[in-house]
């Protein structure tokens, strides 16, 4: 998985070599993958057939499909492939919330009303979140990358792409077991980020590695601060109230 591998693409940008490996003709556009030997890149004109192939082959064999797809073309393709990975997971994890609450006996109209919510709610919220998030590691590509990568495009495929852990994270509904769920759906997530950004903007591992993880850590400091203040708050508000 870590050989490197010469791909060509239309980034506008000429000569030079990725940072890891593809290298182009001197001057002039680089020629667009169209396609690749996986041919997995999801096509929501054949939703079913395309949705499980595409699945499969993220899950199973994400260096091959990473590899061969497309880096332009479209960007309704991926959105729709992460939207139905999105809403899927929604509604299992609302039909258990469903059956927990008819076992329990207690908020089952809430929980009917969070299912129903999720059919609306859900796609807008994953389009908007696959858009920032795919800004903010294409921020790092061009800082990391440059000055030859497969632009916001490709970036972009590989975020929606890599949503398809998505699928899984209905099972953190589950107790006991939501924590272990949640652990690999995250560190498997980066797993396939670190190889979609690797194979599509034809660089190093350790460079995508950088791209994937800097956000990672950022945003997990910030956590880690923001509930480090929030007990020290609780804690002093409790300390007064004695």
């Amino acid at each position: 998985m870590g050989e490197e591998i010469h791909v060509d693409f239309n980034t506008g940008s000429s000569g030079g070599s990725g940072a890891g490996g593809s290298t182009g003709g001197e001057g002039g556009p680089r020629p667009r993958v169209s396609g690749g030997a996986s041919g997995a890149d999801f096509d929501y004109t054949q939703l079913v057939p395309s949705f499980v192939q595409t699945a499969r082959e993220i899950v199973l064999n994400p260096v091959g499909f990473f590899r061969g797809i497309r880096r332009q073309g479209d960007f309704l393709n991926p959105l729709v492939f992460a939207i139905i990975c999105a809403v899927i997971s929604g509604l299992l994890a609302g039909i258990i919330g469903l059956l927990i609450s008819l076992a329990t006996g207690n908020g089952f109209g809430s929980a009917f009303g969070g299912l129903f919510g999720t059919l609306i709610i859900t796609p807008i919220g994953t389009a908007i979140g696959l858009f920032i998030w795919a800004a903010i590691y294409h921020l790092l590509v061009l800082l990391i990358i440059r000055p030859s990568h497969a632009g916001y495009e490709g970036t972009f495929r590989v975020v929606a792409y890599a949503s398809v852990l998505q699928l899984a994270s209905w099972l953190a509904a589950i107790p006991i077991l939501g924590i272990l769920v949640i652990i690999a759906i995250t560190v498997y997530g980066v797993v396939l980020s670190v190889i979609g950004i690797r194979e599509v903007h034809a660089t190093t591992t350790g460079r995508a590695a950088a791209v994937v993880l800097i956000p990672v850590v950022i945003f997990g400091l910030l956590a880690l601060l923001i509930g480090v203040a929030i007990v020290a708050i609780l804690a002093a508000a409790f300390s007064q109230s004695q």
